[in-house]
């Protein structure tokens, strides 16, 4: 196990920074960028640049093969949705070191399921669960813990431990939502079992904050930094990332579905699933896979119960 004083241009107080910072795990570090760990750990970028080299030495990153790949494939872990048409249409649930975005109207069930979520992944492996913590960042105020005891009493849960396992982070402003996703870096490190990072919802910041067609652009490249920062928790830590979002209205859509995904292509490209949820007949609720790097498209019907989420 390589420490970080071990590594050379590294003395006691550019390790303390680097703990300070974030940059404790050693694939953390390595998969920093000079920029990114001269600014947060407050060092020159040339003493960062080395810094790095000798973690990505220490970490042996280069190319490996596919068998390689597949073996740590095997690590990745799924949380149930509750349902299990909806499991099945994304490859038996939430996977673990991806990122997977839900978008559709309000009330087809978004931040349902981002709470059942909260209380499934706490679950033993044998029911679908990873028996570990949740981070929740709150961006419009959705967060009740009263439906997590819900939840919790249909999991055969307790619901004072099912509560202390969810880490609430309720942010204010875009700033201040990647601030809270940065420091879920130190969060792990000090020992908490995260392995479900929710955003709840992505884009309502952004949305409200960068107005007109002349900010387009400043709030790509933020909410492109962000994502990357979710990606490399969920890379690092092998945690299950699972961001909510907003759509808008299409006025030159005549064929197909008048509404589509805020966030751009940026968004598009940086979630590994997408999931299309729609509202139905009788409370039914329809889940539509559009997007996967190795499932087909397809859908799923589910229900919103007091109970959660169910077939």
């Amino acid at each position: 196990m390589v420490e970080l004083e071990d590594l050379p241009n590294v003395g006691e107080k550019t390790a303390e920074k680097l703990r300070e910072a974030g940059f404790a795990d050693m694939m953390r570090l390595a998969t920093a960028t000079a920029k990114e760990l001269s600014v947060k750990a407050e060092i020159g970028e040339g003493v960062a640049e080395k810094v790095i080299e000798a973690a990505r030495k220490a970490e042996k990153i280069d190319f490996e093969t596919a068998f390689d790949v597949m073996e740590r494939r095997r690590d990745v872990g799924r949380i149930t949705t509750g349902s299990k048409n909806v499991d099945e249409l994304i490859g038996g649930g939430i996977e673990t070191q991806s990122i997977t975005e839900v978008f559709g109207e309000f009330g087809s069930g978004k931040s349902q399921i981002s709470h059942e979520l909260a209380v499934t992944v706490q679950l033993p492996k044998e029911r679908g669960g990873l028996e570990g913590e949740c981070v929740f960042i709150d961006t419009e105020n959705t967060f009740r813990p009263e439906r997590i005891e819900q939840i919790a009493d249909a999991c055969g849960i307790d619901r004072e431990e099912a509560l202390q396992r969810i880490h609430i982070a309720r942010a204010f402003n875009s700033s201040h939502q990647i601030l809270m996703a940065e420091k879920i870096n130190e969060l792990i490190q000090s020992g908490v079992n995260v392995r479900l990072v929710i955003v709840d919802s992505l884009m309502a910041h952004f949305r409200a904050e960068y107005v007109g067609r002349e900010s387009l652009a400043t709030r790509q490249q933020k909410l492109n930094q962000h994502l990357h920062a979710l990606q490399q928790i969920a890379n690092t830590y092998n945690v299950a990332v699972f961001l909510t979002n907003q759509v808008q209205a299409r006025p030159d859509a005549f064929f197909g579905s008048p509404t589509k995904a805020i966030g751009g292509h940026v968004l598009g490209h940086a979630s590994t699933y997408r999931i299309w949820l729609k509202k139905g007949l009788a409370g039914k609720r329809i889940a539509r896979l559009v997007d996967s790097p190795h499932l087909p498209e397809g859908e799923a019907v589910f229900k919103v119960t007091t109970d959660g989420i169910v077939d």
